[in-house]
C-alpha cells in the first residue's frame, strides 16, 4: 500500500463534475491519499468580519473552464480496476482543520421562514483551533468543532459538466456530519477508474444545515483510504460509523427522500436478518432513526440510522 499528497493546484482543482476529466492521480485499492483542501469558495484568506462584503483573495485557475460555479474540489483521482457496478469505500482516517471559516446567511426558502428579510445578511467569520476542537466568531460566539467533507463524490457516466451542489447516487454534496474520522462512505461507480474528488470541508454543522451554509473551511489534512470492492454493488451511497449503518435518501422532494432512505435501509435489514422486506420494515419501525441530512441544495437529504445492536436475536 502506498500513501500519496495531494494538495490545491492548477492541476488539482475544479469546480464540476465530469466524467471526461483526466486523473491527476492513479492508485491502487488500498492506497492512502493525504488531501489539503481550500475552503469551498476558493478563497485563500478570511473575509473581514467588519467589512463582509469586500471579496477575499481567492484562487483563479488557469483553466477557467474547470471552475465552473461549484465548491473548490480536489481531484480526480482513479482507482486501478474500478469499474461501474463495484464499491469504493472511502475510509476517513484523519481530518484536521486551518486555522480560519466563515458562516453566511443566505437567501433561500428557509430565510424567509425564519422570518430573515433579503437584505440581512450574515456573515459569521470564525477562528478554528484543531487541538481544542474549537471555533470563536468575531462576537465571542464559541462552538464545538466536529470537522467532515461536505463534498465526497465521483461523476455519473454523463457527458458533460455537473454542477457539484445536489448530491448524487455517486456522492458528492451530502453534507452528512456523521461522516467524521473513523467512519466509512460506500460509493457506487458509475465510470471508469472512478474519479473520486474531495472537498467542501465543514468544522462543524447541524443537520439540515439550514442558513446554506456550515463553518466552512480549508482543510490542512484530510487523510483517506481507498477500497475497491468488486463485488459490492449499490444503487445509492451507505456509511459505516462507530456501532451504526447510515443509508442515505436523495431528491428533490423531502417526501421521496425519506422513502429512499428507508428503502436502502430495509435492503440492509434483509441482507443481514434474510426477512421478508415486510418484516424488516416493521423491524426498522422500532430500530432505525430518519434525521433531514440537508434541505437546502435542490436536491434533499435524508439519512436513516440503525444500531448494530438494535436487532438482537436469540434463535
Amino acid at each position: 500500500m502506498t500513501i500519496w499528497n495531494l494538495g490545491p493546484a492548477y492541476e488539482t482543482l475544479h469546480g464540476v463534475f465530469n466524467r471526461g476529466f483526466e486523473p491527476v492521480l492513479t492508485i491502487d485499492s488500498g492506497d492512502t491519499v493525504i488531501y489539503k483542501t481550500l475552503e469551498a469558495g476558493w478563497g485563500l484568506e478570511p473575509r473581514d468580519p467588519h467589512n463582509a462584503g469586500q471579496k477575499p483573495l481567492a484562487f483563479e485557475p488557469t483553466r477557467s473552464e474547470r471552475r465552473g460555479n461549484g465548491h473548490c474540489l480536489v481531484g480526480p483521482i482513479a482507482i486501478r480496476g474500478a469499474e461501474p457496478g463495484m464499491t469504493l469505500e472511502v475510509v476517513i482516517e484523519e481530518i484536521v482543520v486551518g486555522d480560519w471559516g466563515w458562516t453566511a446567511t443566505w437567501k433561500n426558502p428557509t430565510t424567509s421562514a425564519a422570518g430573515v428579510q433579503d437584505n440581512d445578511e450574515a456573515y459569521l467569520v470564525w477562528k478554528l483551533n484543531h487541538q481544542e476542537k474549537l471555533g470563536t466568531n468575531q462576537y465571542g460566539h464559541e462552538v464545538s468543532l466536529r470537522p467532515f467533507m461536505g463534498v465526497m463524490g465521483m461523476p455519473i457516466d454523463e457527458p458533460g459538466d455537473h454542477v457539484t451542489f445536489p448530491p448524487r447516487r455517486t456522492g458528492g454534496n451530502l453534507d452528512c456530519k456523521e461522516l467524521i474520522a473513523g467512519t466509512s462512505l460506500f460509493l457506487p461507480i458509475a465510470v471508469s477508474g472512478g474519479l473520486f474528488s474531495v472537498g467542501d470541508g465543514h468544522a462543524a454543522q447541524g443537520d439540515g444545515e439550514v442558513s446554506v451554509t456550515a463553518i466552512e473551511c480549508g482543510m490542512d489534512r484530510v487523510r483517506l483510504q481507498f477500497i475497491l470492492h468488486t463485488d459490492m454493488s449499490l444503487s445509492a451511497p451507505r456509511a459505516h460509523i462507530p456501532g451504526a449503518t447510515i443509508t442515505f435518501g436523495l431528491d428533490e422532494d423531502l417526501n421521496q427522500a425519506a422513502h429512499n432512505a428507508v428503502q436502502q435501509m430495509v435492503d440492509v435489514i434483509v441482507e443481514r436478518l434474510g426477512v421478508s422486506r415486510s418484516t424488516a420494515l416493521a423491524l426498522a419501525s422500532v430500530t432505525v432513526d430518519l434525521r433531514i441530512t440537508q434541505h437546502v441544495n435542490g436536491v434533499k437529504g435524508v439519512h436513516a440510522i440503525l444500531r448494530d445492536d438494535a436487532i438482537r436475536t436469540n434463535q
